[in-house]
């Protein structure tokens, strides 16, 4: 949870629909590298090892992150928020003017900060009340958590988890299922890319009704060919009208739903609320 709160405080205004899209897009990086991997080693080793490889390659991004991260910038916002003014003035220049604490924008972003802070403190907000006590900061609470429970409640996760047993169903075996996933992942990949660069022009709202729409579609295709297929009455047909919807659904998932249920929380709390918010709506997508 702290990774799009964290970003929301660091980037530009400019850009911050588009740094908030490059967690799902990374994401996909991540399922891209898994896919086919997962693929590789299935057909590569037939013991344990088909399983314990991709597993164990995890630990190589991880430990880059442990060790990385030490380099990583604190939130200017935070620093300020703890008294370290000068620290947190100073972060907004290296972040946004090279340096210049004097630069125009960085003077008014952290002007803007020290208000909002002084504000908080004097107000005592920093409280899970706050969430909930205000209708303003409650409405925007049930929206970001329910935006966050619709979007595992379409079952993504089921269909990227579980593809095997999901596509044993429409007659298609093991091997071929993780080819078509590692397919899924370059086009869920392409999809994160294409909203990481539009999202910013093309807003929150209509990309995320779209999306949604789109999905449904490619369920209830994807649901009839289910229902017409068993064991006894295989067909090619059926099976590749079942893959081409779940590829769809990937694309419209990837370019829309995804990434905006990671940008819409961060955007829409105050500063005071952010944190707090961002977390409970991340808490909801994993319960």
């Amino acid at each position: 949870m702290v990774v799009p709160v964290y970003q929301a405080e660091l980037a530009h205004p400019d850009i911050r629909g588009r740094i908030g899209g490059m967690v799902q897009f990374m994401l996909g990086v991540g399922a891209l590298c898994a896919s086919w991997i997962g693929y590789g080693c299935f057909h590569a080793y037939s013991g344990p090892l088909g399983w314990r490889i991709p597993l164990g390659i995890q630990v190589i991004p991880a430990g880059l992150l442990g060790l990385l991260i030490f380099f990583f910038p604190e939130s200017p916002r935070w620093l300020i928020d703890h008294g370290k003014t000068e620290q947190g003035l100073q972060v907004l220049a290296n972040l946004h003017a090279n340096g210049d604490i004097n630069d125009s924008f960085v003077r008014a972003e952290f002007e803007h900060i020290q208000e909002s802070v002084l504000l908080e403190h004097e107000v005592g907000s920093k409280s899970w009340g706050k969430l909930f006590n205000n209708k303003a900061n409650f409405r925007r609470t049930l929206l970001a958590v329910a935006l966050q429970f619709s979007i595992q409640m379409t079952g993504v996760s089921c269909i990227q988890y579980y593809s095997t047993q999901v596509f044993k169903l429409m007659n298609i075996s093991p091997g071929t299922t993780l080819m078509f996933q590692g397919i899924n992942s370059v086009i869920g990949l392409i999809a994160q890319a294409t909203c990481v660069l539009f999202v910013d022009k093309l807003g929150r709202r209509w990309p995320l009704i779209t999306g949604n729409l789109i999905n449904m579609f490619a369920f209830v295709v994807a649901t009839a060919m289910l229902a017409t297929t068993d064991a006894d009455h295989k067909s090619s047909a059926r099976s590749w009208v079942f893959v081409l919807m779940t590829w769809l659904y990937q694309f419209s998932f990837s370019s829309a739903c995804g990434p905006l249920s990671w940008i819409i929380p961060a955007e829409m709390f105050n500063t005071s609320t952010r944190a707090r918010g961002v977390s409970l709506a991340t808490m909801t997508s994993f319960a």
